[in-house]
């Protein structure tokens, strides 16, 4: 965290961002509570507004507190100089998220005065970009190689993405995304977009998601998988949750959706084979010169059943695929 205001100290800015978060369920507002610690949490937001794929509009403390990208902050008029933007530029360059702060020190219907901010600061009552916060986006352990996998499987795989163009280039890069893949600036409404239009060309869409800002393209997607840590909305939202947190459980949903198809294929062919052969015998087609007894009719019926079932039950014996060892000549989906 970074003040751009010296009446405002870096964590007092920290502290009431974290104020303005707790209100919030987004990835990125949990983040900014965790760092603060809960003795940050005095005191609850008023006149909270969130607009997704934007940011937080609210009060706190008697001062307006605005917490959002470039692109919204612009929508209200505000725009970082050129040494700001430097100092964002660089921070997004080596693949970070920066929130930026603005603040104004009376808000409306507040009574009480902005919290380590000066009177006589020049600001004249007007919000005022002051300062950023920066989140360092972790990429799963697992994410380069499960990329991998399916990219040798034959799968196109997207990154969509509410960062900046610098960061999720920086972050597909290290994930081994195709830079054409590479859908950066996207608000909850982009992304259905995206996924609508993938399927418009014709594609088989699976979409893997987490937050509240996925549920829209969980939904429109031709299967919706959604983190088991993630938001309740898109884990309703979607087809498929994902217990563990770990990419891998993708490819392995893919596999076993495989097996699980091929394993289906297989029973039909033997049932019909099976019945092909004995209703026809059973009926006496060959008689005189076979005759198949009605007993022995009735537990061959059984015994196809009996077949079908213990072949389903050797999915039982199913493992989850090696992502580090994948073959060029199968697809996922």
């Amino acid at each position: 965290t970074k003040s751009w205001r010296p009446s405002l100290k870096s964590s007092e800015l920290l502290r009431l961002a974290a104020c303005a978060e707790r209100a919030s369920d987004h990835p990125i507002a949990g983040a900014i509570v965790s760092a603060a610690g809960a003795d940050a949490l005095t005191v609850e937001p008023l006149n909270f507004t969130q607009t997704p794929g934007g940011g937080i509009d609210c009060c706190v403390e008697g001062a307006r507190l605005l917490l959002g990208n470039r692109a919204w902050m612009s929508e209200h008029g505000l725009r970082p100089s050129a040494a700001q933007e430097a100092e964002v530029a660089a921070h997004e360059a080596k693949g970070s998220t920066v929130v930026l702060a603005a603040m104004q020190k009376e808000c409306k219907d507040a009574r009480a005065s902005a919290h380590g901010m000066d009177a006589h600061d020049g600001s004249g009552g007007a919000l005022v970009l002051s300062g950023i916060i920066v989140l360092a986006d972790e990429l799963k352990p697992d994410a380069a190689e499960v990329v991998a996998y399916l990219r040798r499987r034959g799968t196109v795989v997207w990154m969509v993405s509410g960062d900046n163009q610098t960061t999720a280039n920086f972050v597909a890069k290290q994930a081994g995304v195709d830079p054409g893949c590479v859908a950066a600036g996207i608000t909850p409404v982009g992304k259905l977009d995206v996924v609508k239009r993938l399927k418009a060309e014709g594609h088989v869409v699976a979409f893997v998601g987490d937050g509240i800002n996925d549920a829209p393209a969980l939904a429109a997607a031709d299967v919706g998988m959604a983190m088991g840590s993630g938001m309740d909305v898109a884990i309703e939202t979607a087809d498929v949750v994902l217990m563990r947190p770990l990419l891998q459980d993708v490819v392995t949903c893919f596999d076993i959706a495989r097996v699980a198809m091929n394993r289906i294929r297989i029973n039909f062919v033997w049932a019909f084979g099976y019945n092909a052969i004995g209703v026809p015998l059973a009926a006496g087609v060959f008689y005189p010169e076979f005759d198949l007894p009605p007993m022995f009719a009735g537990a061959a019926m059984a015994l196809s059943s009996v077949s079908v079932v213990c072949s389903s039950l050797l999915i039982r014996t199913y493992k989850p695929p090696s992502i580090g060892h994948g073959s060029r000549n199968q697809t996922t989906c």
